[in-house]
């Protein structure tokens, strides 16, 4: 069937909880967020092509302003185009923000950098409301040396050390342009944005610097095997913060 051209191509910044998702790529007989965001837009346009997302989030993590751009044809006007999928959203996703772009516009290819939060629960009585959206972590932790083993990580490295041992990746080599440990009451976050990110590289950081003294890190930035860094901090304290574009 000739659909003709798009009647708009869309940018759609997009949040969610991830705790109830098999992560974001659609998988048979799985939740996924990729899923549900197709079934809502099966609803409100006559056709939609070409999603493509900045960040294939994993089981557990969340999503503060994730983006998605699409071709549509059909639907509600680009104005509106946000509140009307909100409404056969489920309650753990929302469309934050819809915007028309041009049609070269891609959330993944022209991104130029993304920006992730970790969060730590650190006192002492866990909470239950931070069971799915932090990292309980009642031991005591230095900052000054967490800190500066974030400021070693700024920079061009090859972080083959910091993504599973089975990987689909080929270059290891990312640029991470700011990393740094917030203190914000119980909890503590670290905040790293970069060019772009291997699997479970933000999660791996993380646990290697729970675990590792700043000094140790440095020889792990030059293609150090998986077996060399610490282990990977759980999902639920993971959150996509913001994708960053030049144009668009």
């Amino acid at each position: 069937m000739n659909l003709g051209s798009p009647d708009a191509h869309l940018k759609l910044t997009i949040a969610y909880d991830g705790t109830r998702f098999r992560g974001w790529a659609r998988q048979p007989g799985e939740r996924t967020i990729e899923g549900e965001l197709h079934a809502a837009l099966g609803r409100m346009y006559r056709q939609h092509q070409h999603l493509v997302v900045a960040g294939r989030t994993d089981t557990g993590v969340h999503a503060h302003a994730n983006v998605v751009s699409l071709a549509v044809w059909g639907g509600p006007s680009v104005d509106r185009a946000a509140e009307a999928l909100n409404t056969v959203l489920p309650p753990d996703i929302a469309i934050v923000r819809a915007d028309q772009v041009d049609p070269a516009f891609h959330a993944r290819y022209s991104a130029t950098s993304r920006s992730y939060r970790y969060r730590i629960f650190r006192r002492r009585e866990r909470s239950p409301f931070e069971v799915h959206r932090s990292y309980w972590h009642p031991k005591r932790l230095e900052i000054q040396k967490l800190q500066a083993a974030a400021a070693i990580l700024v920079g061009v490295h090859d972080f083959h050390a910091f993504t599973p041992t089975e990987t689909q990746h080929r270059v290891f080599v990312r640029e991470i342009k700011d990393a740094r440990w917030i203190e914000e009451g119980d909890v503590l976050s670290f905040e790293v944005t970069a060019d772009s990110f291997l699997r479970h590289m933000v999660r791996t950081l993380v646990g290697t610097m729970l675990e590792l003294d700043p000094d140790e890190i440095v020889g792990l930035l030059q293609g150090a095997p998986r077996s060399a860094a610490g282990a990977t901090a759980p999902p639920g304290g993971l959150y996509l913060k913001h994708v960053t574009y030049e144009v668009g």
